[in-house]
C-alpha cells in the first residue's frame, strides 16, 4: 500500500510509503537479491566456490597469522555461528581451511586459512574482481560510489544498532 492509497481514517495512515519512496525501496530489493546471485553464480561458475566460501577466506587471509576465532569469523561474514561451522566444514574437506582450539582460550575455536585456500583465493581473485568492477564500481562515478558505501555502512549501523 502506498501513502496515496490511504483509507480515511486508516490508523496506518502515516506509515505507507510515497510512490516515489516505494519505487526506491524496491529498487533497493531487487539489488539486494540480485547483486549476491550475480557475484556467487560467477564465482560457482569460474572458481567452483561460493561468494560466502570466498568471503569467509577472504577474511581469514586478511587476519593476523590467516586465523580468526569462529565467532568473530561468523560476525565478519554476518553468518550464524551453526551455518558458519558447516560452511567451514566443507571448506575444510576441500583442504582450504582447518579449524582447532584457541590456544589463548581453549574454550573457542579457531578458523585458519591454509595455504591451499589462499591459492584458490588468489586464482579466483582476477575474474571475482572483474566482475564486482563490472557490475558495481565502473557502473558509478567516484562520488556515488563514495555516497553508496556511506548510505550501505549507515544502513547497516541501524541493524546492528542495539535500540532497533
Amino acid at each position: 500500500m502506498t501513502a496515496a492509497d490511504e483509507v480515511p481514517g486508516d490508523e496506518y495512515a502515516g506509515l505507507w510509503l510515497t510512490p516515489d519512496q516505494l519505487a526506491s525501496w524496491l529498487s533497493v530489493v531487487r539489488l539486494i537479491t540480485r547483486l549476491p546471485w550475480a557475484i556467487d553464480s560467477q564465482l560457482q561458475r569460474e572458481a567452483d566456490i561460493s561468494m560466502i566460501e570466498y568471503m569467509t577466506m577472504a577474511m581469514l587471509g586478511e587476519a593476523p597469522q590467516w586465523t580468526l576465532r569462529m565467532s568473530d569469523l561468523a560476525e565478519r561474514t554476518s553468518s550464524s555461528l551453526s551455518r558458519l561451522s558447516h560452511l567451514v566444514k566443507r571448506l575444510e574437506n576441500r583442504g582450504y581451511v582447518r579449524r582447532e582450539a584457541d590456544p589463548a582460550d581453549g574454550r573457542f575455536t579457531n578458523a585458519i586459512l591454509l595455504p591451499a585456500g589462499q591459492r584458490k583465493m588468489e586464482s579466483a581473485a582476477p575474474a571475482h574482481v572483474a566482475h564486482i568492477r563490472t557490475l558495481v564500481i565502473d557502473n558509478l562515478s567516484p562520488e556515488r560510489l563514495r555516497r553508496l558505501g556511506q548510505d550501505a555502512d549507515r544502513i547497516v549501523g541501524r541493524i546492528d544498532s542495539p535500540a532497533r
